[in-house]
């Protein structure tokens, strides 16, 4: 499994370890990879090109997805996705491998756990109930357990030798861990086994205890729900009673594997404050946890090809180029309006780059249209010609600026980095360069594939 160690604390970037996704990927003992983070981070697209890379590197891949968005099926050139692995085409794997792609229908993981544990007539009571319909499309909590069922379902089927988990997109990104807890909570509670009371008793004992028992809450809850809810409701729970230890077992079986060696997290975030702080917590609670973690996945990553050009220095070159005044190549300082800009030898750099940016960007222009008559050899400029097109001027000192700002979310993104890595430089951390537009297809996931085996940025 990939190192997640040996960094400095306090070193920033440079200290903490890469993370190596090729070699987790290629681990035949690496069973689950799970995704997770906070909301929109990029889990989805992620997890996703996990799959794509895993696949065509030989392995046999089903990536479970519980983003409603949709946005995995179009990536993959799926119409549609469901309840059913279907097989992603254009897939170049080697030595057999495979994608497959699905997203997690919540209520009809339910029923088919209904349906698989209960005879045919109590599976009918169970699935025509209202409270269990109700319940199976959407109580809070449910789709959290019904994700954690559907890899407890997938990994029993041993189809595929690698399961990518795309976790939900909830308010937490800790609600799939707790789901099985709070589920055996719920099923545990003093309002359930009330509930159940009477279809254990049974008969007219059952009623009796059910009227003296509960006479006070069924009043309240009558007058708060209505008579015929929590009718529903108990006859839910009578039909359900001998399924309730199996719900338990297998959470807590789901759980363990999310525990076991061959699982491995990756903690999705953007080098934003909120979505590292909440990263910081789940790296925190994995730990408390004992869940395995990889590392760090740190999305939408900024960079520049011109990092050596300060904000500082871009926003002085701007101002001179507003005033009139360009950068002086040899010196390095600005001139004053109307004196001659002197060319370096082609031997010497310039010692400000901002010269090559506005040079660059009027020589074109001036070269294009000489002045009328102009001696092409003439190698001098009069010292009385103003900056040669002042729309050349007002367009580079535009694209200063906005290399000024980039440099600015360059340095907080560092900072906040910086910070992360302090706390944790036992995690291993790769980084995903920012795209210029959504991922779409094929080729846009293994573009994320490519950036994550990197794990630094250019």
């Amino acid at each position: 499994m990939a190192a997640v160690g040996g960094g400095a604390p306090g070193g920033g970037l440079d200290s903490v370890a890469v993370l190596d996704v090729d070699p987790l990927l290629d681990d035949p003992k690496t069973r689950i990879v799970v995704c997770c983070g906070a909301g929109g981070v990029g889990k989805t697209t992620t997890a996703a090109a996990l799959g794509v890379r895993a696949a065509e590197r030989g392995r046999r891949v089903v990536v479970l997805t519980i983003d409603p968005a949709r946005r995995l099926a179009q990536s993959m050139g799926i119409d549609s996705l469901d309840n059913v692995p279907r097989k992603v085409e254009g897939i170049k794997g080697s030595d057999g491998g495979e994608l497959h792609a699905m997203m997690l229908d919540m209520k009809r993981t339910f029923d088919e756990i209904v349906e698989a544990h209960a005879d045919a007539d109590r599976a009918r009571a169970i699935l025509e109930n209202p409270f269990y319909q109700s319940l199976s499309a959407g109580f809070a909590g449910t789709q959290e357990y019904m994700a954690m069922e559907k890899l407890g379902q997938l990994r029993a089927k041993d189809e595929w030798d690698l399961i990518v988990v795309d976790t939900p997109p909830s308010r937490s990104a800790l609600d799939f861990l707790d789901a099985p807890k709070r589920l055996g909570s719920f099923l545990d509670g003093t309002f359930i086994k009330l509930l159940m009371a009477p279809a254990k008793v049974g008969g007219r004992a059952g009623m009796k205890f059910l009227n003296v028992g509960m006479s006070m809450m069924t009043g309240t809850l009558g007058k708060l729900l209505g008579g015929q809810f929590l009718k529903d409701v108990q006859t839910f729970v009578a039909a359900m009673d001998t399924m309730f230890g199996g719900f338990r077992t297998r959470a807590d079986a789901t759980y363990k594997l999310l525990q076991a060696p061959g699982t491995a997290f990756l903690v999705v975030a953007t080098p934003e404050r909120d979505a590292l702080r909440e990263a910081a917590y789940f790296v925190e609670r994995l730990a408390a946890e004992e869940m395995p973690l990889a590392g760090i996945v740190l999305n939408r990553v900024h960079g520049s090809g011109a990092a050596r050009l300060s904000a500082e220095r871009a926003r002085a070159a701007a101002e001179n180029l507003d005033e009139g005044r360009i950068v002086d190549q040899g010196a390095g300082k600005p001139t004053g309006r109307g004196s001659r800009a002197t060319s370096p030898e082609p031997s010497d750099p310039p010692a400000d780059p901002t010269a090559d940016l506005a040079t660059a960007a009027a020589r074109p222009e001036s070269e294009a249209a000489p002045t009328a008559g102009a001696d092409p050899d003439a190698q001098a400029v009069d010292t009385d010609t103003p900056y040669p097109d002042t729309n050349v001027q007002r367009l580079t000192a535009g694209l200063l600026r906005l290399h000024a700002e980039r440099m600015q979310v360059l340095a907080r993104e560092q900072r906040t980095r910086d910070r992360f890595t302090a706390l944790h430089p036992e995690v291993a951390v790769a980084e995903v360069a920012a795209l210029p537009g959504d991922v779409h297809d094929l080729d846009g996931l293994r573009a994320i594939g490519e950036r994550l085996a990197a794990g630094r940025m250019p």
